[in-house]
């Protein structure tokens, strides 16, 4: 109590003084700025070839006043360099001419599309609405590689590489320099229906081999903005904004096969061989906004997961890599709560399939989605997506009677998702909403029904308001949630890890079994200062009622939380005698639950520094201290939370500058319990020759838990018999053990160019765990750090003499003590996961934004349990060899997608 009401007041103090600052605050002054003139193509035309020999490159004004920002900021540059704009009807060229001592020395690494890398580049950014706020980024490095982003805050690190438009540029080298020469087509960019044209500009040389990052306009390092602070592209003229059109279809086969596989199975003989046919719809409508759709969507080519094994209650949420889904997702973002998680479109079913053998769809199928992105001319930002996944089958045969049955695993589901977001203010300050809506088709009296909501609704709203061109702000927001359904699956969503309201002592919430609705509310404020000469502070509050609930179209790891931080740093950006620059930062951090029980409290100290040879590193050391876990008994009363200590410490040779990278770093940990936990993990890469790359990552963790909870005696009636022996924790007794655990793994790449636009590439991961359990007991009573090896009734818990990490309770005559089931062991049984994952794909950009992959994906998996005499055992690097003789399967598959601008 005394740490939530320190954390109330020194928030108010906190707010008081920020308001006070920003009262006094001195806007960025709006000084002249700096501009260039595109020049208009006439019947010369363009030879895209980087040579920059055309004729209108003879007349066009090539702008030079280029400074340095890193290493020596505001100094002039090692070499010289010149920049044009022109253009015709259909596209705007920018052409480049990078001045170099050594021509011949460059670098000319081939890369990954999107891939920065380590050979020396020209980046062009473009303002197209003039908001100061927003930014296209085209870059090119001496070897041709192309890469892009979008930028939709004014935040030079706040950066969307999902953007993929089509475009085309070509690098060309001479004695004195390297050339660049850009066609974006004006069908790929946003901007407004005017006569003229103003757009915001600027240009960047970034030289990895010395660390030098030049530009045109450049922001001072301690100072906050990004598109504001851009120069003015005049000139452009009579352009009409693209009435686009494009069309996308694809073609894909794939085929699995795999070894492993019963003969008895009607279902499997081995082999699975497919084809598809669908594709992807660009239409624009107006000047500002397109939309985007998608018929029967093939992600064969995306790269599989990382392998995990999550001993938690808590869903674990992977990153989206699917094009259609990760292009423009930063406008579904909104403040303070996750309200949209794409991968819940065409997830797993969730349904459960009957039969001794079985055949179901990883996923479910989406028939067809759309989205409708852009940006008005008023400021304002919107986003909608739908999206329709099929109702799934799975078939099941059952041998008692040679009978093969269907049963329903998904219902058909619509989800929905709108954002609107307003930009008003001369600092672009912005307040918006958001709206999300999951529909699933069935009726009371279908299963799923009891265990899918029938619907969900979710939906915010924000504010962010800047001050002093965005050196301070204060961001709000509010957010609320609905979840329909039968009584059977409310019941579920409140048992659920993210609210537990079965809790006995949890007096605050109301477990009601005949609810067939949950409603639940968020909100949250915080503010800081972003950027200063040295000092930077921030704070901020938030809180998710506990009905709050997520999990239908966004994400949620628990609710019912109250939340305060605050932090304070201290920069420096100017080079020293030891430094180039370093900063140091301290936070506070505190929790409650709705039930005033305080959850968790500390604090931590952190640094990074980069020194005079460009090497980074950075360091850290966190104390959490005591409190109280009301979820670690997974529904079960309030218990202790160890306080504890966590250190940790990096370091790397300056990645960008290497074609040799490396760097490692490494965390270790206690607590007051005798758990540990420490890890380390290396990153290799390396460059042989300017066309295959390699890397690395090996990874090791070693821990020991003392509070892994392990089962739940007391349930239910086939458990009556352990009743007494939980008095003391309302009737039932709550397990924990310890756990030792082991995680290698080791991630590799390994990518080679044959040109820009071809390119074979290999990712591989390797991976085990395991895990041993024991000195199991049980939880003495409530809020109890301890455990007990004795229950109320006199009776003894004792791990299982097999050794296996399970335990037995035993009687006060020491006889083993079973369940209606006969069961007498009970808990979790030591394990060892193996598994090996990989991808091979040939990529091959046959014809600007046409494509054509060739994919080879391998799964295998397998695993020890407690019948073999090494499940458990730590874990070495040298038995991620063993996952090489999992298991599993081969995954081969040919797509081609031909883009089709028809207008």
């Amino acid at each position: 109590m005394f740490m939530r009401g320190l954390f109330r007041v020194a928030f108010a103090l906190f707010v008081a003084g920020l308001v006070g600052l920003i009262s006094h605050a001195q806007p960025l002054g709006d000084g002249p700025r700096k501009e260039i003139r595109a020049s208009k193509i006439n019947s010369e035309g363009i030879k895209l070839d980087g040579k920059l020999d055309d004729a209108i490159w003879a007349r066009a004004q090539f702008v030079n006043g280029f400074l340095q920002k890193e290493p020596d900021q505001g100094e002039q540059p090692s070499d010289s360099m010149e920049v044009a704009v022109t253009y015709d009807e259909a596209a705007v060229y920018i052409g480049a001419r990078m001045y170099s001592k050594n021509p011949g020395a460059l670098r000319q690494h081939l890369d990954r599309r999107d891939s920065q890398g380590p050979a020396e580049q020209f980046i062009v950014m473009l303002d197209t609405y003039l908001d100061r706020r927003t930014a296209y980024v085209f870059g090119v490095n001496t070897a041709g590689v192309r890469f892009e982003r979008y930028h939709a805050q004014d935040n030079e690190f706040s950066r969307d590489y999902s953007f993929n438009p089509v475009w085309e540029a070509r690098t060309s080298l001479d004695e004195k320099s390297w050339t660049a020469e850009m066609r974006i087509p004006f069908s790929q960019l946003r901007f407004t229906d005017k006569e003229k044209q103003v757009w915001g500009v600027n240009f960047n040389r970034w030289i990895p081999a010395d660390n030098e990052d030049v530009f045109w306009v450049y922001v001072p390092r301690e100072e906050s903005g990004y598109s504001s602070r851009f120069g003015n592209l005049v000139g452009i003229e009579n352009v009409k904004p693209s009435r686009r059109l494009e069309l996308l279809p694809y073609l894909a086969s794939d085929g699995s096969f795999t070894g492993d596989y019963d003969v008895a199975d009607p279902f499997n003989d081995g082999s699975n061989i497919t084809s598809r046919l669908g594709g992807d719809l660009k239409v624009g409508l107006g000047p500002n906004l397109t939309l985007e759709s998608t018929f029967n969507p093939d992600f064969g080519q995306v790269e599989a997961d990382a392998a995990e094994v999550n001993l938690s209650a808590f869903e674990t949420f992977f990153p989206e890599r699917r094009a259609f889904f990760t292009e423009g997702s930063q406008l579904f973002n909104a403040e303070g709560a996750r309200y949209f998680y794409s991968r819940r479109i065409g997830a797993r079913p969730h349904g459960e399939s009957v039969g001794d053998f079985v055949s179901r769809p990883n996923n479910t199928t989406i028939l067809g989605a759309a989205k409708l992105t852009g940006r008005l001319s008023s400021g304002l930002s919107l986003g909608v997506l739908a999206a329709v996944t099929d109702q799934e089958f799975s078939k099941g045969f059952i041998s008692a009677n040679n009978s093969t049955v269907e049963t329903k695993i998904e219902p058909r589901t619509f989800f929905g998702v709108t954002r609107l977001q307003k930009e008003f203010g001369k600092d672009a300050s912005t307040v918006g909403i958001i709206l999300t809506a999951v529909e699933r088709d069935f009726d009371e009296n279908d299963p799923l029904a009891d265990i899918l909501r029938k619907r969900a609704y979710s939906g915010g709203g924000d504010f962010k308001l800047r001050f002093a061109g965005g050196k301070y702000d204060i961001v709000g927001n509010v957010g609320f949630s609905h979840i329909e359904g039968t009584p059977e699956v409310i019941r579920s969503a409140q048992e659920s890890s993210a609210r537990y309201f079965q809790r006995p002592d949890a007096d605050y919430v109301n477990f009601d079994p005949t609810r067939t609705s949950l409603t639940g509310y968020k909100l949250g404020l915080r503010g800081g200062k972003w950027s200063g000469k040295h000092w930077l502070f921030g704070g901020g509050f938030s809180a998710e009622s506990p009905e709050f609930e997520l999990n239908d179209a966004g994400t949620l790891g628990s609710a019912d939380d109250i939340d305060y931080w605050g932090w304070v740093g201290y920069q420096e950006t100017n080079p020293g005698k030891i430094f180039r620059r370093y900063s140091i930062f301290t936070n506070w951090d505190a929790g409650s639950n709705f039930g005033n029980v305080n959850t968790y409290s500390g604090w931590n100290v952190n640094g990074s520094m980069t020194w005079k040879n460009f090497w980074n590193s950075w360091w850290g050391i966190d104390r959490d201290n005591r409190g109280v876990s009301d979820s670690r008994t997974r529904g079960g009363p309030d218990v202790g939370k160890e306080s504890g200590w966590t250190v940790w410490l990096g370091v790397d040779n300056g990645f960008f500058r290497n074609t040799f990278k490396y760097g490692i770093s490494g965390l270790a940990a206690n607590d007051e319990l005798g758990g540990y936990l420490y890890n380390f993990s290396i990153n290799l890469s390396t460059r042989v020759g300017n066309r295959l790359s390699l890397s690395a990552r090996p990874f090791y963790q070693r821990e020991e838990q003392p509070r892994q909870y392990v089962a739940t005696l007391g349930d239910d009636a086939s458990e009556a018999m352990f009743v007494a022996g939980g008095a003391n924790t309302f009737g039932r007794r709550y397990f924990f053990s310890r756990i030792a655990r082991s995680t290698i793994s080791m991630r590799i790449r390994a990518n080679y160019f044959f040109t820009p636009d071809l390119s074979l590439e290999l990712y591989a991961e390797p991976f085990i765990s395991n895990g041993r359990f024991f000195e199991n007991g049980q939880t003495p009573f409530e809020r109890s750090l301890d455990l007990t090896q004795t229950g109320t009734d006199g009776t003894m818990i004792i791990d299982n003499p097999n050794g296996d990490g399970t335990f037995q309770v035993l009687d006060s005559s020491g006889a083993l003590i079973a369940d209606a089931d006969g069961n007498t062991s009970f808990g979790s049984a030591n394990f060892t996961s193996l598994s090996f994952r990989s991808n091979l794909v040939m990529r091959w950009e046959f014809f600007p934004g046409s494509t054509a992959f060739l994919v080879w994906q391998r799964n295998l998996s397998g695993g020890l349990t407690d019948n073999n005499a090494r499940a458990g055992r730590n874990a070495r690097f040298g038995n991620l060899f063993d996952s090489f003789s999992g298991e599993g399967s081969d995954f081969f598959a040919l797509k081609i997608a031909y883009w089709i601008p028809v207008s």
